[in-house]
């Protein structure tokens, strides 16, 4: 029998024992979209061919009195037994009263869940493996915008590997070199599992660093607690947590201590000691941050990172950043404003410094190691610890040293600003009017809705004290604000 052509009709109408040659003769009649060449062989097999030429093979049957058709797939990747192969099956399928396409969404369904489930198991395997130094560098770039410059540097510095050449003090190691800065209280903690920071974990670390530094141990726990808060009320994090907050123990606050009440603060007596001491400080930035710091009462940080910009000669004020409120004006009194008009201007910080800013004009390390070949010890008030932020970072050790010579042990930075408020009680100053110099949050009512000081009535009782204390410190006024001791 000779073969047909391959422009020979093929009757549609008709069901045909389906070939390879047969499939490759079918074409679409004019005119139409598609049309359907039905198998005999296997019931529901047929191949569909559309105007465009494309073939693929299809079943269609019944169920339920309404028709479904489904597609196999393409005649040039299915082959012919392949496809009544799969027909059979869904015949079976449908003989059962099983509809194919909805088996198909339900196994669509499952294995969208399977992919879930297995994405989700991935993700919390990733989220439990996830250490505390990663989180803490997203709790602090998190809460960085919301934060002032010295909280920010306080979490880095308690998280700091240490390991780098100390650049406070002077003392050097039995050998010669200089000793290396330790690590931050926080640092052992960074590369734990963020589920493994249990309540016993931080029991033992505060246990551990409040014999050495209990203080510091403190702060450290204080800015813990309120990570792991964070971390309680961030979706990522909250499930890891043995508990809402590791670090909330009674044993913890415990081995911590309590701290205790400080009172050093400088007596009406002690004034002309002090003001002697310190102004035999052959530094003048110090000698002049440390009488500001007392007649001032700020705080130790606000008068560190006074800015040319924030003294307003004109309107005699003192701009001053806040920790509590953002920022308040105070009074520039005469003799701040004359230790102020001596200083250096080497850049834009009020108490600027330079890398190394020293109290004698010898070589600081020739001094260290002429004092370490006569057997003394090195003096640590012969160094400032300055930064390279341009500004005094730590005058704590000249002040110490000052207070030494006479006979002040004791008296912290912090104690000056107390001792502002102190002082003032000798002059039965409004309580509100301290505060308001001071930058506490009012007290009572009155203070907090009514009264509103302005800076010149403010200056009224700032000049009166600034006098007053002055003159128990033996210093007479000569003049255009110049001072000298009676």
């Amino acid at each position: 029998m000779a073969r047909p052509k391959k422009d020979a009709h093929i009757d549609l109408s008709a069901r045909h024992d389906l070939t390879v040659g047969l499939i490759e003769r079918l074409a679409c009649p004019p005119g139409k979209a598609q049309k359907f060449l039905r198998d005999a062989v296997v019931p529901g097999l047929a191949v569909r061919v559309t105007a465009a030429g494309a073939k693929s093979y299809i079943f269609e049957t019944k169920l339920n009195r309404r028709n479904i058709r489904r597609t196999i797939g393409d005649v040039k990747v299915w082959t012919l037994d392949g496809a009544r192969s799969e027909a059979r099956k869904l015949g079976v399928t449908i003989d059962q009263g099983q509809d194919p396409r909805e088996l198909d969404k339900r196994a669509e369904v499952e294995r969208l869940a399977r992919e879930a489930a297995a994405l989700k198991a991935l993700q919390e395997e990733q989220r439990a493996s996830v250490t505390v130094g990663e989180v803490w560098a997203e709790y602090l770039a998190d809460r960085r915008p919301l934060w002032g410059e010295r909280h920010y540097a306080d979490h880095v510095t308690m998280a700091k590997p240490g390991g780098e050449i100390s650049q406070r003090g002077v003392k050097r190691n039995p050998d010669g070199t200089k000793p290396l800065t330790k690590p931050g209280p926080v640092h052992e903690l960074l590369a734990l599992p963020l589920r493994e920071l249990t309540p016993a974990r931080i029991e033992f670390w505060a246990a551990e660093h409040a014999k050495v530094r209990p203080t510091y141990a403190r702060l450290c726990w204080r800015c813990l607690k309120a990570f792991l808060n964070w971390c309680g009320e961030h979706p990522d994090y909250a499930a890891l947590l043995t508990t809402t907050n590791p670090a909330k123990t009674k044993r913890a606050r415990e081995a911590l201590g309590k701290p205790a009440a400080k009172d050093d603060a400088l007596q009406r007596e002690q004034l002309p000691l002090w003001f002697s001491a310190v102004r035999r400080i052959q530094n003048p930035v110090i000698s002049a941050y440390l009488q500001v710091l007392l007649l001032t009462g700020a705080r130790p940080g606000e008068v560190l990172t006074l800015r040319w910009s924030d003294i307003n000669i004109q309107w005699r004020g003192i701009t001053i950043r806040d920790k509590v409120d953002g920022e308040r004006v105070i009074p520039l009194t005469p003799y701040v404003a004359s230790l102020l008009a001596d200083l250096p201007k080497r850049n834009e910080w009020v108490f600027s410094s330079t890398r190394v800013l020293s109290m004698d004009p010898t070589n600081v390390e020739r001094r260290t190691a002429r004092r370490e070949a006569q057997g003394k010890a090195p003096t640590r008030g012969d160094v400032v610890n300055a930064s390279a932020s341009g500004h005094l970072a730590d005058p704590s050790a000249a002040h110490r040293c000052a207070c030494e010579t006479c006979g002040l042990q004791g008296l912290s930075l912090h104690g000056l600003r107390r001792s502002f408020a102190s002082l003032t009680e000798w002059l039965e100053i409004p309580a509100g009017v301290v505060a308001q110099i001071q930058g506490h949050k009012p007290s009572a009512t009155a203070e907090k809705h009514y009264k509103r000081r302005p800076l010149d009535l403010l200056r009224v009782h700032h000049e009166r004290i600034e006098a007053w204390v002055l003159e128990q410190a033996g210093m007479k006024c000569t003049g255009d604000a110049g001072f000298k001791h009676a």
